[in-house]
């Protein structure tokens, strides 16, 4: 259907009817592209999250579900904490995280950081879709450098955390088509848990919120990460198939609630 540019609706008034030159070899072209492995949402350009759909990029990963779980998350944690809270959205990619987080309270403010220009290009367009663009702040960096001491509310992150001895045994559709800047974690998988809470130990204002998803069995090693660096566990949360996807730390300790179970 959005081969030939036709809602449901149109395709049926319409099944009869000739496909022209151009749409046969737009038809043509994306068939080629899907038998050679490529996922059909790299092909479409765009895919659905949240409450919006996210345009695509050869630079930013699919946003997939599962990341949906750290939204939810994060937007909780955003809530408790003052007005207007300012967070980053570190490895924004395709803006997904950040964007949807604007969008369920306009109020917020995301400063988008990757070090990908091309990834930022692609967040900012995917921003101005959603009419979150005034509240988006893309900034082109690497982790937190370049935030001043206690300068936020909260860091939200999607890092990249596949060890990369397990890169070459990946699906293709993820192995060739997905940014390896935004996959290879490191010889373990947790290369940016341990910068992303080194450095937000300095961004983060004391009482701030740091929210990571993370990957299949790797709660207990990025749990530690964060306590060594003084940071309380709040909360886990799993995603559909009962798996730990996301977890919530709190910077002062004094000061922290009781933290859920898991």
């Amino acid at each position: 259907m959005d081969t030939l540019g036709l809602d449901a609706a149109a395709l049926i008034l319409r099944g009869d009817g000739a496909v022209s030159a151009s749409d046969h070899e737009r038809l043509e072209a994306r068939a080629t592209r899907r038998l050679g492995g490529e996922p059909v949402h790299r092909i479409l350009g765009r895919r659905a999250f949240f409450d919006h759909e996210f345009a695509l990029s050869p630079e930013t990963l699919e946003p997939r579900p599962d990341t949906e779980v750290l939204v939810l998350l994060a937007d909780e944690a955003l809530r408790a904490s003052r007005p207007a809270p300012v967070f980053a959205d570190v490895g924004t990619g395709t803006g997904a995280i950040g964007v949807s987080l604007l969008a369920l309270d306009p109020a917020r403010i995301c400063v988008a950081v990757d070090l990908s220009a091309g990834a930022l290009a692609t967040a900012i367009r995917n921003a101005g879709l959603a009419g979150t663009a005034a509240h988006f702040l893309p900034v082109a960096g690497d982790y937190l450098a370049a935030f001043a001491p206690a300068s936020l509310d909260a860091v939200v992150s999607n890092p990249p955390y596949i060890p990369c001895a397990e890169i070459d045994g990946l699906a293709p559709e993820v192995r060739r088509f997905d940014p390896m800047l935004a996959l290879d974690g490191g010889a373990d998988g947790l290369d940016a848990y341990r910068r992303i809470a080194a450095e937000s130990a300095d961004g983060l204002r004391a009482g701030g919120d740091l929210l990571f998803e993370i990957g299949l069995g790797q709660e207990a090693d990025v749990r530690a990460i964060c306590a060594a660096r003084g940071f309380v566990w709040r909360e886990t949360r799993r995603d559909l198939a009962g798996i730990a996807r996301a977890l919530w730390f709190r910077r002062d300790i004094d000061g922290a609630e009781p933290a859920k179970s898991p």
